[in-house]
């Protein structure tokens, strides 16, 4: 049975509010030779022939896996232990959407507590959640927060210009029309210290990250103490890389109220784009402003373990318009994914991959900073990501690093002209433990052949 649900006055009336007067008119800027039922389309394909088409397109993308790669800005090449895509291609795991009926969903719920206790550890947080979309969404609902937590009284937000800038869009588009202003400006330049200077007693947050955008490492010693004094207990909110904090001191350790970050380099892989893992941490006492999911372990009559959803009175199913947030289910899969790979890797494998893209970053830094006609930018410490000043626009140089050097195709590094106009000709480099000496001295090489 054919089911519509609209009447003929009701199209019509819908139609006159947008201005136009048939359906047809929304198509106007398709030609008319590509609207159906003119599609002059292939004759259909067997299955054997369709996956063979398949594979000819996918054979067309570059392979990010066995291409040296130095693209990084939020999304990074890191080794994927196999055990974790063994884990979560587990039928038990891989179906599961979320743990509405506790009783039967044991292993689902032991697997969250496992990432919100590693989380905490990772970060040096009180509780986590599991979890957010992406880093991004997690930076917004920090900002939701802190304004909920001063009970909506609080309308200043201060947002480091160093923050991704994806991130900034986001935080923009999650508070709008709710009277937030947000400072903070557009300066890569500015300091912790000058935006301190912004925070008051209206100020509900501010946002910073380290390692930052251009890859910067920043000294937030005393600064949550400062923030907290200027701006009768506004929150740091501390967005990183969770690698990062494989080596660099937790953020919890200099007091931010909130730690949030991208999840993807907890072994989820480059995938496209996606799905990627917001991963939130914070202070026990703001646990109840907190979006998400959130698993606490406790014991039955017989006294034996059990997990159990905590505070759930927050979450959209039970509250509705009165909810938290709009986040109703986690991320299980991608937040089961990091679990068993920060287990895997456990804490010292955790800082020797740490420590790796730490030393192959700067070496790599080195051998382009020797180069005559590049520059690498060293205002701040960096960890994997840095900053090269080039003497053309990245563009050409990305173009000219595709063609290859000794047969090898090179994936160069992110145009910052994009984010930030004054950075043009300026290139930010990443390198993880993927990247050998190798392809970093063919990366030096073919950058030293530029313009020859």
């Amino acid at each position: 049975m054919v089911y519509i649900p609209h009447t003929d006055a009701e199209r019509q009336a819908m139609l006159a509010a947008i201005g136009v007067e048939s359906l047809e008119e929304l198509f106007w800027d398709i030609p008319e030779k590509f609207r159906y039922p003119q599609l002059e389309l292939p004759e259909p394909l067997s299955e054997m022939e369709t996956l063979q088409e398949l594979q000819f397109l996918a054979g067309l993308n570059l392979n990010a896996n066995t291409t040296p790669t130095f693209l990084g800005a939020g999304a990074y090449r890191h080794w994927v232990p196999s055990v974790v895509d063994y884990v979560i291609s587990r039928g038990e795991f891989y179906t599961a959407y979320t743990p509405y009926q506790a009783e039967v969903s044991q292993g689902t719920l032991q697997a969250i507590f496992e990432y919100e206790s590693m989380i905490c550890d990772l970060t040096g947080m009180d509780v986590a959640n599991a979890s957010h979309y992406d880093g991004a969404t997690a930076a917004a609902e920090a900002v939701i927060q802190a304004y909920n937590v001063f009970r909506k009284k609080r309308n200043k937000i201060v947002l480091a210009p160093t923050v991704h800038p994806h991130y900034r869009q986001v935080i923009h588009t999650y508070t709008q029309g709710m009277g937030v202003k947000i400072v903070g400006g557009d300066d890569p330049t500015t300091s912790p210290e000058q935006l301190l200077e912004l925070v008051d007693e209206q100020t509900a947050c501010l946002i910073l990250q380290t390692p930052d955008f251009l890859g910067q490492l920043h000294d937030l010693a005393g600064l949550a103490d400062a923030i907290h004094a200027r701006g009768k207990d506004a929150q740091l909110v501390v967005i990183t890389n969770p690698i990062s904090l494989g080596l660099l001191k937790p953020p919890g350790d200099y007091g931010a109220d909130t730690v949030v970050g991208e999840g993807q380099p907890l072994g989820l892989g480059l995938n496209f784009g996606g799905p990627y893992l917001g991963f939130y941490a914070t202070r026990a006492q703001f646990a109840r402003q907190m979006a998400g999911r959130l698993v606490g372990k406790t014991v039955d009559l017989e006294g034996k373990d059990g997990y159990v959803m905590t505070l759930t009175t927050r979450e959209q199913h039970i509250r509705r318009d009165k909810a938290t947030s709009n986040i109703c289910s986690n991320q299980g899969l991608m937040a089961l994914a990091a679990t068993v790979y920060m287990a895997a890797l456990g804490r010292h494998g955790l800082r020797k991959v740490a420590e790796l893209n730490y030393h192959k970053a700067h070496y790599a830094a080195d051998v382009i900073d020797a180069l005559e006609d590049f520059s690498v930018v060293r205002r701040k410490p960096f960890f994997n990501e840095f900053v090269v000043h080039c003497p053309a626009p990245v563009e050409e140089i990305n173009t000219f690093l595709l063609e290859g050097i000794e047969a090898v195709e090179i994936i160069g590094g992110y145009d910052l002209a994009q984010d930030y106009p004054h950075l043009a000709n300026h290139m930010l480099v990443a390198v993880t433990e993927m990247n050998s000496r190798h392809e970093i001295d063919l990366l030096a090489e073919a950058l030293g052949a530029f313009g020859d």
